[in-house]
């Protein structure tokens, strides 16, 4: 009777698993198909990104905040101590 129970445990447990694999494995396939089609009619226009500012101005200008967030840490915890 004990080992009957196991076996059926065992066959709900693949049951279950197979059937949350399968629909994810169709979720990835459903959001790739629909990325191929938005990609297809709706194109992005990269002249429309970034207007009026090199990458690498926008790069510099980062990474000067970065530094200022850096800085500004720096000299909080110095002050706490």
């Amino acid at each position: 009777m004990e080992v009957n129970l196991i076996v059926e445990s065992l066959k709900f447990l693949v049951l279950g698993m197979s059937t949350v694999f399968m629909f994810l494995v169709l979720l990835v396939l459903v959001l790739n198909l629909q990325a191929k089609i938005i990609m297809k009619y709706f194109p992005t226009k990269m002249e429309n990104i970034n207007v009026g500012h090199s990458s690498s101005e926008l790069s510099q200008q980062g990474n000067l905040a970065v530094v200022a967030a850096i800085a500004a840490s720096l000299k909080s915890y110095k002050q706490s101590k």
